[in-house]
């Protein structure tokens, strides 16, 4: 089979694209697979590093209000998918996947035109443009939330088709008690925090975690807390956990960045967060316990709405960053690790969210689609 995937712009969109590719490579090994994003774009570090060709196109997103980037952004999003089928013509493909950004934009929509069988899937719960936009045109969409299918409406009720995400096998086959053996901590700690803003960091929440630090895992030597800063961030949290008198704590640990985050997250007891798509499904796939702090930094604030699907009904706790005040986290998550039965009620409200197995079901439905045409 040959396949051509599109996905691009933040790792959001191009891990759930490797996940899928990776996933048709290990049941079909003759498989060819490639795939299209821009030439600036995160996929150009993360696809080549899984082993795939990479083909760009030109195309950007739109600004929020009207500006000369937004007239060349109409020119690309009008001429990109007329471009797109060169790249269809030489690479014919059985079929087209994409994963959200705007890349997907020309791809699909010219593979749709030429009567290819495509796919896109979305792992936020409310659709991102590009999404809305291809949804006339694609023959299936794939979700992770039952929200999405509600937003895009009843009229595409019948491409769409709740899968869940594509994650790395390891985020649904580790155990707890294994991942803390593991690591050593067995017996040792009677609990595990583990706390991160992303791989670049996040400021805000290193602050928070570093207060919390300073005023409660420090005196409380049970607690083991494990804090990622992130690359940007590294210096000027480690320079106020001197600052703070956290060295030299064994029940601490701060890193830049955290390189076993399966066997981490297996083992923690609770996990602090952003909620990006693929976080919420990891999160879920391993039944956590877990607080989220959206980044307001993001389109259409998609964190924020994927963190309040899970808050609703008892499956997380969220605060906005805004809200960060007073020491209200650290009194938060304080009385979230004194309790017990709350830890327990929300790891089995987050694990109805858990769709295990997402990459088999979106691999076979992928095969029926492409002998449909």
């Amino acid at each position: 089979m040959k396949v051509l995937m599109t996905g691009g712009g933040t790792g959001g969109h191009v891990n759930p694209a490797i996940a899928i590719a990776n996933s048709i490579r290990e049941n079909q090994p003759d498989s060819v697979i490639e795939f299209v994003g821009t030439s600036h774009g995160i996929e150009n570090k993360l696809v080549p590093k899984e082993g795939y060709k990479l083909h760009h196109v030109e195309v950007q997103g739109f600004k929020r209000k009207l500006t000369p980037y937004n007239i060349k952004s109409a020119w690309l999003a009008f001429t990109s998918p007329m471009k797109a089928k060169k790249l269809l013509r030489e690479f014919k493909p059985d079929l087209v996947v994409g994963t959200g950004g705007y890349v997907c934009w020309p791809l699909l929509k010219a593979a749709s035109s030429m009567g290819i069988p495509t796919a896109i899937h979305e792992s936020n719960a409310i659709p991102g443009v590009a999404v809305k936009m291809l949804a006339r045109y694609v023959d299936r969409i794939y979700v992770n939330f039952d929200a999405t299918a509600a937003a895009l409406g009843d009229a595409y009720g019948d491409k769409i088709v709740k899968v869940g995400n594509p994650i790395k096998p390891e985020f649904s086959s580790l155990d707890y008690k294994e991942a803390r053996r593991k690591l050593g901590i067995d017996g040792k700690y009677s609990q595990l925090l583990l706390s991160y803003g992303g791989s670049m960091g996040a400021e805000k929440v290193n602050d928070e975690m570093l207060d919390f630090m300073r005023d409660y895992t420090k005196n409380h030597p049970e607690v083991f807390h494990i804090h990622a800063t992130g690359a940007i961030e590294y210096e000027a949290a480690t320079a106020k956990a001197q600052e703070y008198g956290l060295t030299g704590y064994e029940n601490i640990q701060i890193n830049e960045y955290i390189y076993n985050m399966p066997e981490l997250m297996a083992a923690a007891d609770v996990v602090v967060s952003r909620a990006g798509a693929m976080t919420l499904s990891e999160l879920a796939a391993l039944k956590k316990c877990c607080v989220l702090i959206p980044s307001p930094h993001v389109a259409d604030n998609h964190q924020y709405k994927n963190a309040k699907v899970l808050a609703d009904v008892g499956a997380a706790l969220l605060f906005e960053e805004k809200e960060l005040t007073d020491g209200k986290l650290t009194a938060a998550l304080s009385a979230l690790l004194g309790d017990r039965d709350k830890r327990a009620a929300m790891s089995k409200n987050i694990a109805e969210f858990a769709l295990p197995d997402a990459n088999r079901s979106i691999y076979f439905d992928l095969l029926r689609l492409a002998g449909k045409k």
